[in-house]
Parts: C-alpha cells; sequence; structure tokens
C-alpha cells in the first residue's frame, strides 16, 4: 500500500538545494563586484624548488550572510567550491575554489566563455597561473619567477601584499638563478 502523504519520507528532499538560478552573464557581473581571482604566496619549507614559498590560486565572491543562497547557488554553477565565514565575528561569507583540478576544470572555462569585464585582467592572469602550476612550470626558475610577477601584477598591482615581491624573489634561491626578464616560452 503506497502512502499518498505529501510529508513522507519518500518525499522529503535528503539535502537543502539553492532556489536560484543564475544566469551566467549575472554570474559574471556579481564576480565582477564581488568577487576576487587572487594568488597568495606563503612560506612553505618543503617547497625547496621554489625557495620556500608556495603559490595558492584561489577564486572567491563575498556576501553578506543574510544573502547566503546566492553563494550557495554558485556552488550549483560551478559544480565545486565551498562556503565558509569570512572571519571569525564577520557577517560575511565566501565562496571559494581553490582545488586547481577545480579551476582549471569549472572556473577558468565558465569565465572563458563569459569573460569578466572589470576584473578581466585579473582572470587572464589568473588563469594562466592556474594553468601553469597545473603543468608544474612553476616549479621551474623561470616558471615560478614569472608566476609570482603575475600575481603580484592582479589585483590593483598587489597594494595588499605583506611581502615585497623583492623578498619573495630576492630570497629565493631558485628565483636568484632565474634569467630577471620573462621568459617567452612561458608568457601568454
Amino acid at each position: 500500500m503506497s502512502s499518498e502523504n505529501p510529508s513522507s519520507a519518500d518525499n522529503q528532499q535528503e539535502t537543502r538545494s539553492s532556489l536560484l538560478e543564475l544566469d551566467p552573464l549575472w554570474v559574471v557581473g556579481f564576480v565582477d563586484g564581488e568577487g576576487c581571482f587572487s594568488v597568495s604566496i606563503h612560506r612553505n619549507r618543503n617547497a625547496r624548488s621554489t625557495g620556500g614559498w608556495q603559490l595558492h590560486p584561489v577564486f572567491h565572491v563575498y556576501q553578506h550572510v543574510d544573502h547566503r543562497e546566492v553563494l550557495e547557488a554558485l556552488v550549483a554553477v560551478f559544480g565545486c567550491g565551498r562556503l565558509r565565514p569570512k572571519g571569525g565575528a564577520s557577517s560575511v561569507w565566501t565562496y571559494a575554489v581553490d582545488s586547481l583540478r577545480d579551476l582549471e576544470a569549472a572556473v577558468l572555462p565558465f569565465f572563458e566563455r563569459y569573460p569578466p569585464v572589470v576584473k578581466a585582467d585579473d582572470f587572464r592572469a589568473f588563469a594562466t597561473v592556474v594553468r601553469w602550476m597545473r603543468q608544474r612550470l612553476h616549479l621551474t626558475p623561470e616558471g615560478f619567477e614569472q608566476a609570482v610577477r603575475l600575481a603580484y601584477a592582479m589585483n590593483a598591482n598587489g597594494r595588499q601584499r605583506h611581502r615585497s615581491i623583492e623578498e619573495i624573489l630576492g630570497s629565493s634561491e631558485t628565483a636568484r638563478q632565474a634569467h630577471p626578464r620573462a621568459t617567452p616560452a612561458l608568457i601568454v
């Protein structure tokens, strides 16, 4: 005997899904205003080929917790990423994608099909760094230097960075061995 009860367990969704379906062009405009393509650079003693520095590309979108459903809808649009509060006491939430595989498979193709306007230059640099990293080109002296230079040229020329580019490239044994000019084989 089957149940006609619409509230039965058979009719309940196991997970909450976003009711929003976002138009790709709306997503591009939203990311142009509330998003960020960034490549941070951190100390990592295990990163010997890069002089103790690690590159970390991340695609972020920020929104007040009252509009978290927009960020949840972005997870559906890209099929990857995670949500988290921006900080301990912050009312702002972040949608973030930092897996190189997800960036290359989902984020880059989306923004190549629907290019950003305001963040066009940052996206191009970001895409280049992600692809170099997937190809492991950043592990060569020339590739590491070029990736760092691209990272520092992003987001208003890296004004928010805590370390100077000279500190990273100057302290890196790899970078000291690298030729100071761009390597044509790596420039995209």
